[in-house]
């Protein structure tokens, strides 16, 4: 991440890939601030063993594509959005030149970023391909049980139960 500031939107990231049993590194590394130190960063990654990078961070957002530039790894951006920020670091994500290919995922959206990166590595690894496959089979059991409890119950039942949550 380029700050230790973006930790807290970050997380979900890390726990996603704890969920999985998935081996992270967890680094802040500034496009800004350590340029070198993140530059030597991204060059090292796939001789450490690293398949993929997730890169979070706010403002102007450089890290995702700085770190792009620097490695052939997969590289995963995740705009940080505050409330006091626009959307520059979206924009800032979505605008990589050709050459310099950067996944993007939503404002905020480690979570999502996680689950992408679990994807790509699940394409070599079978037991996490499985792991996957469970995953998404149990966002499907439980939209089902909730469309369950909505046509038994009623949409003023349901609602009451998720607010109560």
């Amino acid at each position: 991440m380029g700050s230790h500031s973006d930790l807290d939107l970050m997380a979900g990231a890390m726990e996603t890939l704890e969920n999985f049993e998935v081996p992270y590194e967890v680094r802040v590394l500034s496009a800004h601030r350590t340029p070198d130190l993140l530059a030597q960063y991204a060059k090292s990654a796939k001789e450490r063993g690293l398949s993929v990078i997730i890169a979070g961070a706010g403002g102007s957002a450089h890290l995702a594509g700085v770190t792009a530039s620097h490695t052939t790894l997969p590289v995963i951006s995740v705009p940080i959005k505050r409330d006091n920020h626009g959307n520059e670091a979206l924009w800032s994500n979505i605008k990589m030149p050709p050459g310099v290919p950067l996944a993007t995922m939503p404002e905020n959206g480690s979570v999502n970023a996680a689950l992408f990166a679990v994807r790509v590595l699940a394409l070599s690894d079978a037991g996490l391909s499985g792991k996957y496959d469970d995953f998404k089979q149990g966002q499907v059991s439980a939209g089902v049980e909730i469309d369950r409890q909505l046509q038994a119950e009623g949409w003023q039942a349901a609602l009451k139960d998720l607010r109560s949550r």
